[in-house]
C-alpha cells in the first residue's frame, strides 16, 4: 500500500550534532510534503522545544511530544491527546529517587504543563537546556507538583551502565500497567504513563485523526523510545546510528544523521 503519513523523530533523526535540520533533509521534507504526503514529528521533547522544528518543516499537523504523552496542534493550540502520569506512581517513583544514596549520579527532570522542573540546576542541566532551548524552574522538593500528574519524568545519567541498573529495579517494582520506561539516549531514562508511546501517538494520529492503517505510515527513528513507533508503522525505518537492538527489529536501516539518513530514504518517495 502507498504511503500518506511520514511520521520523523528529531534527535539523532533529523537533527544531530548541530540540533538543526540540514538542508538537504529539510528540501526532501518540502518535496515530500508537495506531493500531499504529510510529515508529522513525534519526539521526547518538550512542546515548546519541538515546535521550532514543526514550523521549519511547515508541517501541517498536530505535533507529539514528551514520547507521546502529549499531541497538541499548534495551528489551533488544541491539545489532541494527553496522557499524564498517575500521581500515585509518579510519587512511588520520586520516593524511590529520593531514596538512593546521595551520591548516586543521578539528575530527576519533572514536566508539567509544558514546564520543567528541577530540584536544582546543574552543569548537566544547563547542558540540556542549551540543547533543548528552554528554562528550568528550580523547585528543590518535587513532591507537590507530582500530585499534580505530570506529563513525564526523565532521569539522567552520565553513568548509562548504572541507569540501566536503575531501570532494571524499577521495572521489578512497577508493571508495565502502571508505568511506560524507555531510554531516548544512553543517559536519557524516560517515565511516561503507559498509553504514552510514539506508537499509540502515532496510531491516534493515523487511525482516528487521518482516517489512515498502519500500512500507510512511514516512519524514522534512531533510538529505543521510537522502537514501538517504528514497529507500528508499516515501513519502519532505523538511523545509522541508532543502537544494534533497534536497527534488529526494524524493516530497514538508513544512513546516519549526519550523512542525512532521511533524505534518501524519503527520496525513494518521490520516484
Amino acid at each position: 500500500m502507498a504511503i500518506r503519513l511520514v511520521v520523523l523523530d528529531i534527535d539523532g533523526t533529523i537533527a544531530g550534532d548541530s540540533n538543526q535540520v540540514s538542508p538537504g533533509v529539510l528540501e526532501a521534507i518540502a518535496q515530500v510534503q508537495a506531493r500531499g504526503i504529510p510529515v508529522a514529528l513525534a519526539t521526547g521533547r518538550m512542546y515548546r522545544s519541538a515546535l521550532r522544528f514543526h514550523q521549519k518543516i511547515q508541517s501541517p499537523l498536530p505535533l507529539i511530544t514528551y514520547n507521546g504523552a502529549l499531541t497538541q496542534d499548534p495551528q489551533t493550540g488544541e491539545v489532541r491527546r494527553h496522557c499524564p502520569l498517575d500521581a500515585e506512581v509518579a510519587l512511588e517513583i520520586w520516593r524511590y529517587f529520593v531514596d538512593l544514596p546521595e551520591t548516586s549520579p543521578l539528575e530527576l527532570h519533572c514536566y508539567h504543563q509544558d514546564q520543567l522542573y528541577v530540584p536544582a540546576i546543574t552543569e548537566q542541566t544547563q547542558n540540556y537546556l542549551a540543547r533543548a532551548g528552554v528554562t528550568a524552574l528550580e523547585q528543590g522538593d518535587l513532591e507537590p507538583l507530582l500530585r499534580q500528574e505530570p506529563t513525564k519524568l526523565l532521569a539522567i545519567s552520565p553513568d548509562s551502565a548504572w541507569l540501566r541498573r536503575l531501570q532494571g529495579d524499577l521495572r521489578r517494582r512497577l508493571t508495565e500497567e502502571q508505568v511506560y520506561f524507555t531510554q531516548s539516549t544512553d543517559i536519557y531514562f524516560e517515565i511516561t504513563h503507559p498509553q504514552a508511546t510514539k506508537g499509540q501517538a502515532v496510531r491516534h494520529l493515523a487511525e482516528t485523526l487521518l482516517g489512515l492503517t498502519a500500512s500507510e505510515v512511514l516512519a524514522i527513528g534512531d533510538n529505543f523510545n521510537d522502537l514501538d513507533l517504528l514497529q507500528y508503522a508499516g515501513r519502519g525505518v532505523a538511523m545509522g546510528n541508532a543502537p544494534e537492538g533497534v536497527k534488529a527489529v526494524v524493516d530497514e536501516v538508513t544512513a546516519d544523521v549526519e550523512a542525512d539518513g532521511v533524505a534518501q530514504v524519503l527520496a525513494g518517495l518521490l520516484v
